[in-house]
């Protein structure tokens, strides 16, 4: 069984050292601001140069991470960073943008990429659609089960990375919108504020609903090896390099002598964590357990393991066998070669030998000396040396020339070797011309909720797939052409169930689904559907509508953290739209509050409140099949009177979720009136995120 790769987080340069020192096999840190912890330290163009010198002297790699949401004015900037990646000799770049992953292809096809956590990837058909596309690894979200990820792993055509330990957010990442509708700060741009850690409640509930316990799976590291996981991921760019040394220090033993020791154990408990960690999703238990928040003894424990964990990677781990010959020979000057198993090779030469007086240098006196490697990568595995048996070498010799042929080696080493970059053109200036006028699209979460005497406004009328099948005769028989399915974001352990369902779909007349990510996309190719993208795929930019196009799918509903004359400006072939009335669905998260606190017979699938420390009201509700839970906003995005504001794109979503029948008929009385209204918000669409 194959080792799989200890992942390590680098918010600076101390944390790559702490990492690699500890026996990290491969570093990811980010360069410039497009990476999802903007507030770290990172790494400009020389500290990057720097950093993937020092990893390949110590047999690490390298990954930038490029994986944040980006916009069609910054792609200059884009192609600057993808460009400092690729000449810095960086191993492979984590993506979480369709643009980017477009971009990388184009100017750099030999660049390795990985698609971020960031793309919620969470099931074998979004895997597959990955491999389709091109990509060479992906890092699965954090939400799976231990078989879940085995269903992966024993299919994909692709690496699989999971997560092993570290903060978990309570969304699923690149599902979170919270941060940008309450503040301006994306998760999805790497500016997270982080408010599910601040106080939110169920009524009647406890504090900190949101507020998830960090993950560990340390000891479970044997278990993913078993799997066929690639990589194993530490999360913490933001953390200190202490953490970095104690959680790859356990990972370290654990894969290398089966175990790790209760002291290394011990400093990884109390150098972070939220109240203990949690396994939950791993081992299927879901559930109130999994809650926690940073006490003020989980910040007094870190006090005492700090020391230990500085002398931890203090001097570096020797990790690299080297073999070497010695040659000691009249006539000749004393001479050393060094070489790796990657075929690097150093030679360096010193003074003719001496004929020995009392005793010829011979493989003992030798091996002494070439076996003090302290303070560099390497260790002594095999040791030739070539004498006549009467010369001496003085043991300083020895020394100076060992010295110099592994300063030499790592030099050889560390060496950078740039990826092939050629800067392309991205944009082409050629505005989009959308369809006119514009066209008006209804999704409803219940059958119940769609007024049936109004469906002549709508070129589409989307329902949940499981819903639609149960009430597609509901409908008129001379409507139902206009009926398109919704695939749930999050489809975890229901593969089979939900390909059924739109199968069965496609038999009853069903055309179109839409679909919010990537896996969606692939199930609905695999049933004969065609397919719509929902504002889940995250489409901010030109380059990912491409990919899109080239996918076969028919038009994309933008994501609602673009502004209208972002939205507007955007170039492409694809027909798009976006959202223009309904609360907006913040989160997605597996584990639900309503639940834990209410339990699903109580909750009826019913809408309840969860308030923040503001006293604002947010209601959830779980999906239909109870995979999922969905935190919306407390104001609706109303547009009513400013519809002429979104002409230039093809069509207008109404997302009704919580309304009555009765409601939702008002709401569309007030757009057609253009009427306003009070206690609403216009999302992000005149404000501009960061």
């Amino acid at each position: 069984m194959q080792k799989p790769e200890i992942l390590a987080p680098a918010g600076g340069m101390e944390s790559l050292e702490a990492a690699i020192y500890t026996g990290a096999d491969a570093v990811y840190l980010g360069a410039g601001d497009f990476n999802a912890r903007r507030n770290a330290q990172n790494f400009d163009e020389q500290a990057l140069c720097a950093a993937v010198r020092l990893a390949h002297r110590y047999g690490a790699k390298i990954y930038m991470t490029v994986n944040t949401a980006v916009f069609d004015d910054e792609m200059d900037a884009l192609l600057a960073t993808l460009a400092l990646g690729c000449g810095a000799g960086v191993d492979e770049i984590i993506a979480a943008d369709l643009g980017v992953y477009a971009l990388l292809r184009r100017c750099a096809p030999g660049m390795k990429v990985s698609a971020s956590t960031q793309m919620s990837v969470h099931n074998l058909p979004g895997v597959r659609l990955l491999e389709e596309l091109g990509y060479d690894r992906v890092v699965l979200s954090r939400e799976l089960s231990r078989e879940e990820i085995e269903r992966i792993t024993s299919r994909a055509g692709i690496e699989i990375e999971v997560f092993v330990h570290g903060a978990l957010c309570m969304c699923v990442s690149g599902q979170c919108y919270l941060s940008s509708l309450i503040g301006g700060r994306s998760g999805n741009r790497g500016l997270c504020a982080q408010p599910c850690r601040l106080d939110t409640r169920v009524p009647d509930g406890e504090p900190y609903a949101l507020s998830l316990k960090d993950l560990s799976l340390v000891e479970r590291a044997g278990e993913l090896a078993e799997l066929g996981v690639k990589s194993l991921k530490i999360e913490g760019r933001m953390k200190r390099p202490e953490y970095v040394a104690a959680s790859v220090g356990a990972l370290r033993q654990i894969l290398d002598e089966g175990t790790a020791s209760p002291s290394s154990l011990e400093a990884l408990q109390s150098v972070f964590s939220r109240s203990g960690f949690t396994s939950g999703y791993f081992d299927a238990r879901l559930g109130p357990e999994m809650f926690g928040t940073r006490q003020k003894e989980d910040v007094t424990a870190a006090a005492g393991v700090l020391g230990a964990l500085q002398k931890e990677y203090a001097h570096p781990t020797q990790r690299i066998p080297v073999g070497m010959e010695v040659t000691v020979r009249q006539g000749e000057p004393v001479s050393l070669r060094a070489w790796d198993q990657d075929r690097h090779e150093a030679a360096v030469h010193g003074d003719n030998p001496e004929l020995a007086q009392r005793r010829p240098t011979d493989e003992a006196l030798c091996r002494r000396a070439m076996e003090k490697t302290g303070g560099t990568p390497f260790f002594l595995e095999e040791l030739t040396l070539l004498t006549d048996g009467v010369s001496m070498a003085p043991v300083s010799e020895l020394n100076r020339l060992r010295r110099e042929a592994l300063d030499a080696l790592g030099e050889e080493r560390g060496r950078v070797s740039p990826v092939p970059f050629t800067p392309c053109e991205v944009l082409s200036g050629a505005p989009y011309r959308p369809r006119k006028p514009l066209r008006w699209r209804a999704r409803f979460d219940r059958v119940e909720q769609a007024p049936m005497d109004q469906l002549d406004l709508f070129e589409a009328v989307i329902l949940p797939a499981g819903e639609l099948c149960r009430h597609w005769e509901a409908f008129p028989s001379g409507k139902r052409d206009k009926l398109w399915a919704e695939v749930p974001r999050a489809v975890f352990s229901r593969e089979e169930e939900v390909a059924d369902i739109l199968r069965t779909l496609r038999e009853k007349g069903c055309a179109r689904a839409v679909c919010g990510n990537l896996g969606a996309v692939q199930m609905a190719r695999d049933a004969g559907l065609a397919v719509s993208g929902d504002f889940g795929l995250n489409i901010v930019n030109t380059p990912a509508l491409d990919v899109l196009e080239n996918l076969g799918l028919s038009d994309v509903t933008l994501s609602f953290e673009l502004t209208l004359q972002r939205a507007k400006r955007l170039e492409g072939n694809v027909p798009r739209g976006m959202l223009c009335y309904g609360y907006l669905p913040l989160m997605l998260t597996r584990n639900c509050v309503l639940k834990n606190r209410l339990g699903c017979q109580k909750c009826g699938r019913a809408f309840h409140p969860l308030t923040d420390r503001t006293g604002r009201a947010f209601h959830a509700a779980c999906e239909e099949e109870k995979e999922s839970m969905v935190l919306y906003n407390a104001y609706p995005l109303w547009m009513a009177e400013r519809m002429e504001e979104m002409e230039g794109i093809d069509f207008a979503t109404f997302y009704f979720t919580r309304e009555s029948r009765e409601e939702a008929a008002q709401v569309l009385e007030d757009y057609k009136a253009g009427r306003g209204r009070d206690n609403i918000t216009r999302g992000l669409y005149y404000r501009k995120i960061q």
